[in-house]
């Protein structure tokens, strides 16, 4: 018999205004204990706003909270706040208050029994403070705090908070939240600041928390990983208005969505083929996305982009038509950066070619935004030579935004001309506008009134409208939602300039970069082929200075490259080394038109036809995996030999 679960946060009729402006017009939201959910919703439907309420942050205009009697509640907002003189030491003191002072009753109470043995009181209080010892984190008060914080990157035990960074301060909140084991934890975007390997070990440390969890994130790897329902935000005045729960997580979401579209009119037909996709894509599971193969990856993404989606009231960015790229884009020979003693990077070697989107990782602070700006020519290099192409034009997101004028209107900070010109055609830029989710009468509101994910797609959409056949884009994930993502990454895959993209995101990562770009350690900074998931299976292990290697040969690969004495490979290796990019090439097109010609109506209704085609698109699969392990062992001995054969 199933177990019976408490509710442990009721809300009832919780109505929100601002001015004219209704969030929430008596909504009711309930979480049992050790429920996980997610919420979901477009930028500005109020999922901040409603979490900020159920914490007791934020007076309603009406709400009734009710919280399970003794339930303890932690809250971490996207901006975290700390007391003034507060050191990272104390603040985890305070995270870990109820601990501390049932440690210092145990102690006492011990030494209490060593004066008079057999008290049972005392033997009876000793045991139920044991127990909650353990259920509050254990016995060393200082060893699980100072774990947390190495390993989110936090080395200065004493240092006071207000001399911390932005990313360091949500580090130590994240650490605060953690350690005070919550019966209800609350993250409003608890990736955001964060690299893209701390966020995987957040996940992993959420996934083993016992409490419940409230979770606000654009990070779907998170969402499909922690959360056992989703709830959706919707505007008074849409559709569903209110609050939309979904049990399940991310991807059944996603699915159940699909099963009301597809009770809907044909002309959501492009979401529900988006929602499909991405369903498609997450069911593969973790572990499956971690072992894909370069090959399987690229077509993931060449199908998605194939099959975009623009969600009716979602912004819809555009980019203005560019100039054609000329054989050089961006060229790196030995490039190196130092700051003072402090080697940033060295000896970087790197050929930026038409068409790539290269994602760049590593902890925050190691030099991904120097680097960038020493490509583009905006810091000089210490050593090394940088060639920018002749026809080389870039347009940069920076990820502090310092682009955007606070005191300029919506309008002025996008254009300055009342006509943008998107491919052969000029549009009004108060249509243009619209079109991105700002109405008219929003679009002579000041910036510094927008949020975080106003602020973003705005920066976003002015970068777009620049004509730049390069763009470069620091950071520029953080605070939009989860369909405005979608159409960012759909537009990246169909951009035929460049992409540079520094972004914590690996969901993004997995669906827009091409190649990763990977800060190391010791200045070092290694390019791998394919994706986030291929850079993690490609990757050294942690603490390594190993080289990327391939993966071990399958049984049915080719036979392993023969070797000459001097470190340069036999006459036919090399000879199949010179054809293999061609032999790709046919595989991958071969594959497409498989592809194409499974897409067709009249086959999608022939079962006999769809079969056999199937078939053949798997072997055809096969074959292009096989070719790109091959290439990747055949390179990777060329290089571990130190030089072109």
């Amino acid at each position: 018999m199933r177990a019976r679960t408490m509710t442990l946060l009721r809300a009832a009729d919780v109505t929100v205004t601002f001015g004219s402006r209704t969030l929430f017009d008596g909504v009711e939201f309930v979480i049992e204990e050790g429920e996980r959910v997610g919420l979901v919703g477009l930028n500005g439907s109020g999922k901040s706003t409603l979490m900020k309420v159920l914490a007791g942050a934020m007076k309603a205009d009406s709400a009734t909270i009710q919280v399970q009697r003794g339930a303890r509640v932690e809250w971490l907002p996207q901006e975290p706040t700390f007391p003034e003189g507060a050191t990272v030491a104390s603040e985890l003191e305070v995270a870990q208050a109820k601990l501390k002072a049932a440690l210092d009753e145990h102690r006492a109470l011990s030494a209490q029994l060593a004066l008079h043995p057999g008290d049972e009181t005392t033997l009876a209080r000793l045991s139920t403070l044991s127990e909650n010892i353990e259920r509050l984190g254990g016995w060393d008060t200082g060893f699980h705090a100072k774990k947390l914080l190495d390993r989110l990157g936090v080395k200065e035990w004493e240092r006071p908070v207000a001399e911390l960074s932005g990313g360091l301060k949500k580090r130590v909140a994240i650490a605060r939240a953690l350690l005070s084991q919550p019966d209800l934890l609350m993250l409003d975007e608890p990736t955001n600041h964060l690299d893209a390997d701390t966020v995987a070990w957040l996940e992993d440390e959420l996934d083993s928390f016992t409490g419940a969890l409230l979770l606000v994130t654009h990070d779907r790897y998170f969402l499909d990983g922690l959360v056992d329902r989703i709830v959706e935000v919707n505007a008074p005045g849409t559709a569903d208005s209110g609050l939309v729960s979904y049990p399940g997580n991310y991807e059944t979401y996603l699915e159940q969505k699909m099963v009301q579209l597809e009770r809907s009119s044909l002309a959501e037909h492009k979401r529900e083929r988006w929602i499909a996709q991405e369903v498609a894509w997450l069911r593969k599971g973790v572990e499956a996305r971690r072992t894909k193969s370069k090959a399987r990856i690229e077509r993931a993404q060449k199908l998605l982009s194939e099959r975009g989606f623009v969600r009716p009231k979602v912004p819809e960015l555009q980019v203005a038509q560019a100039p054609r790229l000329s054989q050089t884009v961006i060229e790196a020979k030995g490039l190196t950066k130092r700051f003072g003693d402090r080697t940033i990077f060295k000896d970087v070697n790197l050929i930026v070619q038409p068409g790539e989107r290269i994602g760049l990782v590593g902890p925050n602070g190691v030099g991904k935004t120097t680097l960038l700006r020493t490509l583009l020519g905006q810091l000089p290099p210490d050593g090394g030579k940088l060639t920018i192409g002749p026809r080389t034009k870039v347009a940069y997101y920076d990820q502090q935004r310092t682009q955007l004028d606070d005191e300029a209107t919506v309008a002025e900070a996008v254009w300055s001309e009342e006509f943008v010109t998107l491919g052969q055609k000029k549009v009004r830029l108060s249509d243009y506008l619209d079109d991105l989710g700002f109405p008219l009468l929003s679009q002579k509101q000041k910036v510094k009134a927008l949020s975080g994910g106003e602020r973003n797609r705005l920066l976003l959409a002015r970068v777009f409208l620049e004509g730049a056949n390069v763009l470069v884009l620091d950071e520029p994930t953080n605070d939009l939602d989860l369909q405005t993502l979608n159409v960012l990454e759909g537009l990246l895959r169909q951009f035929e300039g460049v992409v540079l993209l520094v972004t914590h995101d690996r969901y993004f990562l997995d669906k827009a970069a091409s190649s990763i770009l990977a800060f190391e350690g010791d200045g070092r900074v290694v390019r791998y082929e394919g994706n986030w998931s291929m850079y993690q299976r490609l990757r050294p292990p942690p603490g390594s200075s190993a080289e990327p290697k391939p993966r071990p040969p399958k049984a049915d690969d080719a036979p392993a490259p023969v070797v000459k004495k001097g470190g340069r490979l036999s006459y036919r290796d090399q000879r199949e080394l010179d054809g293999i990019e061609a032999a790709v090439d046919a595989a991958e097109t071969k594959k497409a038109g498989l592809e194409r010609r499974l897409q067709e109506p009249q086959v999608a209704s022939n079962a006999k036809e769809l079969m056999t085609l199937s078939a053949e698109l798997e072997v055809a699969a096969r074959e292009v995996d096989r070719l790109y392990a091959r290439w990747q062992e055949l390179q990777s001995l060329v290089e571990h030999a130190g030089g072109e054969c």
